[in-house]
């Protein structure tokens, strides 16, 4: 991954903590790749189309070069078959392109990923096995793609545009479906030695727990997720509990039809049922980072997916928890929690950044 210079935050100024305004007056890199970010600065004009795939939709946006977005669209993704979810990506990008001049197009997809062969090796949500998406999209779209995952894409863009800019080391997790995570350090998005790295929503984080997509038990997505709202929201309803009297009311009694999204409504309008379930996965949410910052020791988490716009009702409960649960909690100094300042669409931008940057490079 590369490292263009920092461009307008298209975003709010996230709060700053006393740790980090200290560690920021000292923390000066002068010389991290400047050269190189002079080149690329060069080159960066032009539209992008961002693709952000996930569990549930697939959302696309023209962007320019300071992160955004023009014109967007999206669909729902069409189950697990690969081919069809190709057929509704080329949709999407052709629709958006047929009002703009496009220089290339940035694919962010869940799951595990061998970029330099453009190839999704395994996607929790989706049948995406050893999938060369890259070549497939490229011989259909007749246009440059880069492939990327979904997390790496929106912590590029947080780091670029949003919450993250200016934080040498920072982490992005992104609470949707499951838990994406990605990590952007000194400029460079962290993929690991086998590119595989980020993958923070499958940490075991109770041996023998709910059964994951991935196969394992326990995973954190099945408890600090939109996924994991809706599960505990419709287990509530079905035993006929007189506090989920508002959920059984929102959904006409019919409790298949109560989601993450259903109980983050019905909190934010003030129903305590809701807000105490929200409660319960930032408590598990603080927990996990608890235990990355352990692990990595960033200057900041941003928090972002559809999920986060229960905004503080998550995330209160989570600082708590993580100031908690934190690792030499009270003789260190300790990361940052806020909320993506690019929202759901943090994802698609970061994508169309990432391709606009890579194509640059190609040239």
């Amino acid at each position: 991954m590369y490292a263009p210079p920092h461009g307008d935050q298209a975003g709010s100024l996230r709060r700053q903590v006393p740790w980090r305004r200290r560690q920021q007056a000292v923390q000066v890199r002068p010389g991290l790749g400047q050269g190189f970010r002079e080149h690329l600065r060069l080159g960066r004009k032009g539209l992008a189309i961002g693709i952000d795939i996930g569990g549930t939709k697939v959302a696309g946006g023209v962007v320019d070069a300071e992160g955004r977005i023009l014109s967007e669209t999206r669909r729902s993704t069409p189950g697990s078959d690969p081919r069809a979810v190709e057929k509704v990506i080329v949709e999407v990008v052709e629709e958006l392109a047929a009002g703009h001049r496009i220089s290339s197009v940035g694919i962010g997809a869940a799951g595990w990923m061998d970029l330099d062969a453009g190839t999704v090796l395994f996607s929790p949500h989706l049948a995406w096995r050893n999938e060369p998406l890259r070549a497939n999209l490229q011989s259909l779209l007749r246009r440059p793609v880069l492939l990327t995952n979904d997390a790496d894409a929106a912590a590029w863009a947080e780091w670029r545009f949003g919450a993250g800019k200016g934080e040498d080391r920072l982490v992005c997790i992104t609470l949707g479906t499951g838990i994406g995570g990605a990590m952007v350090m000194d400029g460079r998005v962290e993929r690991g030695r086998f590119g595989v790295a980020g993958e923070f929503g499958h940490q075991i984080i109770m041996p023998g727990g709910h059964r994951c997509e991935c196969g394992n038990r326990g995973c954190w997505e099945q408890y600090a997720s939109g996924n994991a709202l809706g599960r505990e929201a419709r287990i509530l309803a079905r035993a006929k509990s007189p506090v989920a009297h508002e959920l059984l009311a929102a959904v006409d009694g019919n409790t298949d039809r109560i989601t993450g999204v259903t109980v983050t409504e019905l909190a934010l309008a003030g129903d305590a049922a809701c807000r105490e379930l929200l409660d319960e996965v930032g408590e598990w949410l603080g927990l996990g980072l608890a235990n990355l910052a352990a692990a990595l020791d960033p200057g900041l988490f941003v928090i972002g997916g559809g999920l986060c716009s229960a905004g503080d009702l998550l995330l209160e409960p989570a600082r708590k928890a993580f100031a908690r649960n934190l690792t030499g909690r009270g003789f260190r100094p300790a990361a940052g929690i806020e909320l993506a300042a690019l929202g759901p669409n943090a994802g698609l931008i970061g994508a169309a950044d990432l391709s606009r940057v890579s194509s640059r490079m190609r040239s």
